[in-house]
């Protein structure tokens, strides 16, 4: 029976060591891949891809990557997060398509003012914020929104490497949709923070503009495959009621 969402929450853990001799069910854990697509991401441009690892060959050369952790080395299966902020130009028109598709064939005065706000997002400000040359845009658009913000309350994060934390954020959201899923169904995982990411994009392979979000190692535990009891600072350090 699939576990309840504080369930799945509480027996999550980052399993280290798997269960070799077990095998998991790789269309189980795509479906888990598609709730992961389910979870927020910015804008709705979804600038992740999702790859799930079942061949040894590969796999072999990720536990590699991985730096020969036992939670890669017996691992049955792994998922990568990655994300793709280059893509934003063609997630962006889907929207835009989609939208379209939504509102219904008609001419420009046709369109109420909350679908035309929602075309000239996808249309002008997604380019806007997403647009850049060597990081130079970036920084000039930074200045131009700080000053901005002087007089009115106003978005600040538009330099480079503020839209890569912004991919990032969103892709981190999916791979947690991702393990909780897979903790309903009584499937371990452990994202792994030590790996070589030039050797995880090479055996996938990946473009240069991609990056790693999370490498995930599933499988079933083993007794051992848990180092230790959970460990959280006290709650009252890090909650802050208004």
């Amino acid at each position: 029976m699939e576990k309840k969402v504080t369930e799945a929450i509480q027996h999550r853990r980052s399993v280290r060591i798997y269960k070799v001799d077990v095998p998991i069910e790789a269309q189980k854990v795509e479906q888990c891949i598609k709730n992961a697509v389910l979870a927020p991401t910015s804008s709705n441009l979804q600038l992740w891809e999702f790859y799930h690892i079942t061949q040894k060959d590969i796999l072999n050369k990720m536990t590699d990557a991985c730096l020969g952790q036992k939670a890669a080395k017996t691992a049955q299966q792994m998922v990568v997060v990655v994300t793709r902020k280059d893509l934003w130009k063609s997630r962006a028109k889907s929207n835009l398509e989609f939208l379209n598709t939504t509102f219904g064939n008609k001419s420009k005065e046709e369109y109420s003012a909350a679908e035309k706000f929602a075309l000239d997002y996808y249309k002008k400000l997604i380019p806007t914020i997403y647009s850049d040359f060597l990081g130079v845009l970036g920084w000039l658009k930074y200045f131009v929104f700080q000053i901005i913000g002087i007089f009115k309350p106003t978005y600040r994060q538009v330099r480079q490497s503020d839209m890569r934390i912004v991919a990032h954020k969103s892709a981190a959201l999916a791979a947690q949709n991702f393990m909780i899923s897979m903790a309903a169904i009584g499937y371990d995982t452990c994202p792994m923070e030590g790996h070589d990411s030039l050797r995880v994009k090479k055996a996938l392979g990946l473009p240069r503009r991609s990056e790693i979000n999370m490498v995930i190692g599933c499988g079933i535990r083993e007794e051992q495959g848990v180092y230790g009891p959970r460990f959280r600072v006290p709650f009252e350090e890090v909650y802050k009621r208004l």
